[in-house]
């Protein structure tokens, strides 16, 4: 085999112990000997590099796209330890960079079906695009307006004087009963039975008319865009044509040499077709070329490089888990047969923890909810507040939780006894007519005293529970915060919430956008500590049932 891509270690690693079983991509503390490829690798993008990229460190940051980077700790066939390097998508508009190892499959071939067809594509469009400017186009269209506006104009009219001609002609049957001998009268009648036949001739007519003419000027429009459906119809069949074909020729081996198509692996899944992007990604890549070139995999870890997204939150030399959307099926299947470590996202992180009883009456009860502590059950684990609260109040009515505060966030929840004081107090959340006040830890010091954070969050469909700002489809998210203190490279600050998204105080936090700097313990957003630094200090609220004003405070262990 080649070891292009096999990295030794630059220094002796004898005091390292390896890995006992594979990382579990999709939640993990990095191994040591992992750390240090990463340091290495680090060390090469900033002074060895034989590549310009953008990363953002630039003042000019317009183009500047950071990168997801992955390394592979792998055992060779003499036994010996070394480490793969990958990188996600493309750097420098190329797949293909010493050091790292190649792309599952080359899209980028010159002469391939991708680049041939995506030439086809544009080709496509750019006669879309000349047939679109034709300027008789849009005369055929305002052509058509016109005659639709007249048809319903001509049409409304006409009814309009057919109702007033009945309502006519019921005046002179009511007075001509009265008025007239009985033969003027059956002579009446038949007049006025023939105006009515005559008038809905007309209005037949009329829409026949009307029909013939809006019809000629929809052929005369349909003549000049009939063209642009053909190209348009075979574009989208070409596209579809493509996608497929790559599906199939992204293949991926797993231990025991089974090999599958990206198609064949997600039509296993409830999304059935591959998102965008998917197999581009490091931890693929890595594996893939493992597996085809004899070396062991004996553990993994991804990191971050570079400016964060617009939308989702990286911070520069983080370590990062695999995507669930994009990667997760495909690791599953990849890393069938490998022992892996224990998935922590299964162990119950509530046990042997108690809820502390802050106030309770017949109505309601505020508790005081531990760190790493489920609101409600959870996909694989029950334990909960709402378990626990089930449990001890066995007389209560009603769903009991009112709202909920993330796992990792500690401090007040205002628990509801009975169906009454829950609607009650359902109501005052959502007419947010309660008071909260979190306090947080932030990596950072912060500048400024106070100030407002207006990010719409939504959900990343690739990567959930991980939330994106979206100014498109997201629901709007509002902040406002305090400074309290600055000790040690930290910013203490009290957080005044005027939404309740989800995660929406630690993305508000550690966004570019928000506060640039992640919570203290945040592993989704920032980094891994003792716990999450955010505890829901303060609730206001009035009373469901003797509207007494209920307020209520426990200082943070932090």
């Amino acid at each position: 085999m080649s070891d292009t891509f096999f990295i030794p270690f630059k220094h002796a690693i004898d005091t390292y112990s390896l890995p006992e079983r594979f990382t579990f991509p999709f939640y993990y503390t990095p191994h040591p000997l992992c750390v240090l490829a990463v340091n290495e690798l680090q060390h090469y993008i900033e002074t060895e590099a034989d590549w310009q990229h953008d990363f953002g460190f630039s003042d000019d940051t317009e183009l500047a796209v950071g990168k997801m980077f992955g390394v592979l700790l792998v055992e060779n066939k003499q036994g010996e330890i070394g480490y793969l390097s990958a990188f996600s998508g493309k750097i420098a508009d190329s797949n293909h960079h010493a050091k790292f190892v190649p792309p599952v499959f080359d899209m980028l071939i010159e002469g391939d079906f991708f680049r041939t067809g995506q030439q086809e594509l544009k080709q496509i469009s750019q006669q879309i695009k000349i047939l679109e400017s034709n300027p008789d186009i849009s005369k055929c269209e305002q052509a058509l307006e016109t005659e639709q506006r007249s048809s319903s104009i001509a049409i409304k009219a006409h009814r309009e004087s057919m109702i007033e001609g009945r309502r006519n002609r019921k005046v002179q049957r009511i007075n001509g009963e009265s008025l007239l001998s009985q033969e003027d009268y059956i002579h009446l009648k038949d007049t006025l039975s023939k105006e009515s036949i005559q008038q809905k001739n007309q209005l037949r007519d009329l829409t026949i008319y009307w029909n013939e003419q809006v019809q000629k000027a929809e052929q005369n429009l349909n003549h000049l865009l009939d063209d642009i459906f053909k190209l348009k119809n075979k574009r989208k069949l070409l596209s579809v044509g493509i996608q497929q074909k790559l599906f199939e020729h992204y293949r991926f081996l797993n231990k025991k040499g089974i090999e599958k198509s990206l198609y064949d692996i997600f039509k296993e899944t409830a999304q059935q077709t591959p998102p965008a992007g998917a197999g581009e990604c490091a931890a693929p890549k890595l594996l893939q070329y493992a597996f085809s070139n004899d070396l062991k995999p004996l553990a993994m870890a991804e990191f971050w490089w570079g400016v964060s997204p617009k939308s989702e939150i990286r911070q520069h030399k983080n370590f990062y888990a695999a995507c669930l959307g994009k990667c997760q099926p495909i690791l599953n299947h990849m890393l069938e047969g490998i022992e892996l470590d224990d998935n922590p996202l299964l162990s119950n992180p509530a046990q042997g923890k108690t809820i502390d009883i802050v106030y309770e009456d017949d109505d309601l009860v505020v508790i005081n909810k531990p760190a790493e502590f489920l609101s409600v059950p959870g996909k694989n684990i029950e334990d909960s507040v709402y378990l626990r609260m089930k449990q001890h109040y066995l007389n209560a009515k009603g769903p009991l939780i009112v709202h909920r505060l993330d796992m990792s966030t500690s401090g007040l929840m205002v628990i509801a006894l009975s169906k009454q004081a829950h609607k009650n107090l359902q109501k005052q959340f959502i007419n947010r007519t309660v008071e909260k006040r979190y306090v947080a830890l932030l990596e950072g010091i912060l500048t400024e005293k106070e100030g407002e954070i207006d990010l719409p969050l939504r959900v990343d469909l690739d990567d959930r529970p991980r939330q994106l700002v979206c100014y498109d489809y997201g629901r709007p998210a509002a902040t406002h915060w305090d400074l309290i203190e600055q000790k040690e490279g930290k910013s203490k600050v009290y957080f005044y919430p005027k939404t309740g998204r989800t995660h929406q105080l630690r993305v508000h936090s550690a966004h570019i956008n928000g506060l640039n700097m992640p919570i203290v313990g945040d592993d989704l957003y920032g980094k891994k500590a003792d716990r999450l630094h955010l505890h829901a200090e303060s609730l206001a609220f009035k009373h469901p049932i003797t509207k007494e004003l209920m307020t209520f405070q426990i200082d943070a262990e932090f």
